[in-house]
C-alpha cells in the first residue's frame, strides 16, 4: 500500500507578492519550488500544523487568513492530501534552514520556477488572488 500523507501548506502573501521555497537536492521532490508548511501530528488541525511548521522551518509566526484550497496527488512513491492556508506573516523574516532558497514571487514570476506538482493548483490560485489584488 502507497504511502498517504496530510500536510498544511502556507500561502503568505506581502506587498503583493508569495512566499516560495526550494526543496533540497534529495527524494522525489528535490530541487523542486513549494509553498512551506509540512505534515499534521496526530489530533492536530491543518492551521495548527501550518503555524508550527512555519515556527519550526522558518523562524517566523504567521497567522491563518484562510483556507484556500485542499490537493490531493499521487506522486510514484506516495500520496499526499495538502491543505493549503492563507497566511500572514506577525513577525521574522523566513530565514531558511531546511531548504535550499526562497523568494519572493509577484504573479508574473511565479511560473518561472519548478513547482512541486501538487503545489501547482496552489499556484494557479495563488496567481489569481495576486492579479486581483493587483488590478484593485
Amino acid at each position: 500500500m502507497m504511502k498517504h500523507i496530510h500536510v498544511a501548506a502556507a500561502v503568505i502573501i506581502k506587498n503583493d507578492k508569495v512566499f516560495a521555497a526550494q526543496r533540497n537536492n534529495s527524494g522525489e521532490l528535490a530541487l523542486k519550488w513549494e509553498f512551506p508548511g509540512g505534515k499534521l501530528e496526530v489530533d492536530e488541525s491543518g492551521e495548527e500544523a501550518v503555524i508550527r511548521e512555519i515556527m519550526e522551518e522558518l523562524a517566523s509566526t504567521v497567522s491563518v487568513v484562510k483556507k484556500i484550497e485542499t490537493v490531493n496527488y499521487e506522486y510514484s512513491s506516495f500520496k499526499i492530501t495538502m491543505d493549503a492556508y492563507l497566511c500572514t506573516l506577525i513577525k521574522g523574516n523566513l530565514p531558511i534552514s531546511e531548504h535550499l532558497d526562497s523568494r519572493w514571487f509577484t504573479a508574473s514570476e511565479l511560473y518561472t520556477v519548478d513547482w512541486a506538482a501538487a503545489d501547482i493548483p496552489i499556484v494557479d490560485k495563488v496567481y489569481t488572488m495576486l492579479r486581483e489584488q493587483y488590478e484593485c
